[in-house]
């Protein structure tokens, strides 16, 4: 093939990144998107430990609301933003977002009545929703095939402090000054957000998207550079021949491309997996304090140390997330995901029975389990989401799988209280995950393996 043909054609850039023998670009990069991917997560659990003290939510079911709203803000923003990623471009749809998160949070700590506070959660939602999905595409996109999981994994470790470190930051906050800790709980938020967005800022756009939209010279610019550092950074003088892939580059409608039965079977999979696993782990991640106190009756030094006890389990999540690594590149994701969904399982039924007799031990136990497997490896869908899409409906089909499926945290935490009254404290915490469980294995049957694979070896050139 002449040097002509080749700069024109779309995969010599990217078989290029993919050949790499590590990372092309500043490591602080990485570790900038973790620090975004910090931010999103810290807001998904800070609401649940600020709920109990706003004083103008008072009842159970206007707690659930608050956080439900922020969650169909996911449904509403995730698609939306993702579309615009998928036609403008990652990176300005990252600024835009970080600049949203930090409107919305601002907005929540600033709240002075239940309609305002509605208003900016749900505002709040549909940043977070969008950046979910596209701070892990944008990782997935720049990674070399052999490493995707592992590089995506430490801007997912940083990302997962969130969930980890965050919860033990707000419990400390929201109990040590009861009166407007909340406040300053979402405050932090909306100062990490303005942080993000000068970071994204600085960020170059994607090796894919570039050559998607026939970018050709920006993208030789960047894969030139990327080539250099990564070969700076591995001590080698060559690197091998690019693995190209020969496929058609198809200038369709992302939902056009979804659409079709090879990618709409994969979604649909995906979808209802993450859906049914949502539908437990934001109930599991916010509603325990408020289940604490209006369904077991927890109050005063008990309740502050159940409150206590279940941010100091966060750190699981971060523990989790650096446990996943050696394997993510390693074994069948979807297998893993397998595991994951059981021992998620497992860990909210004994945080249920240890609620149930009052064994602060035990609570402590179960969110340990369930925060250092369950929400710890949560990479993994993730990464099934950003492995099954071609380029041109990555973050589309990411945002539909993931963000709409939001809707089953959303509708989980309206109807969880309920489904405790009626299965009881342990098998409300438990028979739900069924559905979830059922779905690992249809993933299984439905999804490829992508565990070393090109992105376009999975996608566009097996269309």
């Amino acid at each position: 093939m002449s040097e002509e043909s080749l700069r024109s054609n779309p995969d010599w850039y990217l078989a290029r990144v993919d050949r790499l023998p590590t990372w092309g670009l500043s490591y602080a990069l990485i570790w900038a998107l973790g620090f975004s991917f910090f931010i999103t997560l810290y807001d998904v659990i800070n609401v649940g430990f600020a709920l109990p003290y706003i004083p103008f939510v008072v009842t159970a079911s206007q707690a659930s609301l608050v956080a439900s709203l922020g969650l169909f803000g996911y449904v509403v923003g995730a698609p939306i933003f993702s579309y615009l990623a998928d036609q403008i471009g990652r990176r300005p749809t990252l600024v835009f977002t970080a600049l949203l998160t930090a409107i919305g949070s601002f907005g929540d700590a600033f709240s002075i009545n239940y309609p305002m506070l509605a208003a900016f959660r749900f505002i709040t939602g549909m940043a977070i929703g969008a950046d979910l999905v596209l701070v892990m595409t944008y990782m997935a996109e720049m990674a070399p095939a052999s490493k995707r999981g592992r590089y995506t994994n430490l801007a997912f470790i940083g990302g997962w402090a969130g969930i980890g470190i965050g919860p033990f930051i707000a419990a400390i906050i929201v109990t040590s000054i009861p009166t407007i800790g909340w406040r300053v709980v979402f405050a932090v938020g909306g100062i990490l957000a303005v942080m993000a967005l000068i970071i994204r800022y600085a960020a170059p756009e994607t090796v894919r998207f570039l050559v998607s939209k026939g970018r050709f010279k920006e993208a030789e610019v960047l894969v030139s550079h990327m080539e250099a550092v990564s070969m700076k950074r591995a001590n080698v003088t060559q690197l091998p021949q690019p693995d190209m892939r020969f496929y058609k580059t198809i200038k369709e409608n992302p939902f056009k491309i979804l659409a079709k039965p090879k990618y709409l079977k994969r979604l649909l999979a995906l979808f209802f997996l993450i859906f049914f696993v949502y539908f437990m782990d934001y109930p599991f991640l916010v509603i325990p304090e408020t289940w604490a106190k209006d369904v077991l009756g927890y109050s005063g030094a008990l309740l502050s140390q159940i409150i206590f006890l279940f941010g100091l389990a966060g750190i699981g999540a971060f523990i989790g997330s650096i446990l996943l690594r050696p394997f993510i590149d390693r074994y069948d994701r979807r297998k893993l995901t397998i595991i994951s969904v059981i021992v998620y399982t497992l860990g909210t039924g004994i945080m249920g029975y240890g609620g149930a007799i009052r064994s602060p031990t035990l609570f402590f136990i179960g969110a340990f389990i369930a925060e250092l497997i369950g929400v710890g490896w949560f990479q993994l869908y993730y990464q099934m989401c950003t492995d099954n899409f071609p380029t041109a409906a990555r973050a589309t089909g990411y945002s539909i799988a993931d963000g709409v499926g939001h809707l089953g945290g959303a509708i989980g935490l309206l109807v969880i209280i309920p489904l405790i009254y009626a299965l009881g404290n342990v098998g409300g915490w438990i028979i739900p995950w069924i559905p979830a469980i059922i779905m690992t294995f249809v993933v299984l049957a439905l999804t490829p393996n992508t565990v070393g694979k090109r992105l376009e070896e999975v996608n566009e050139a097996t269309d």
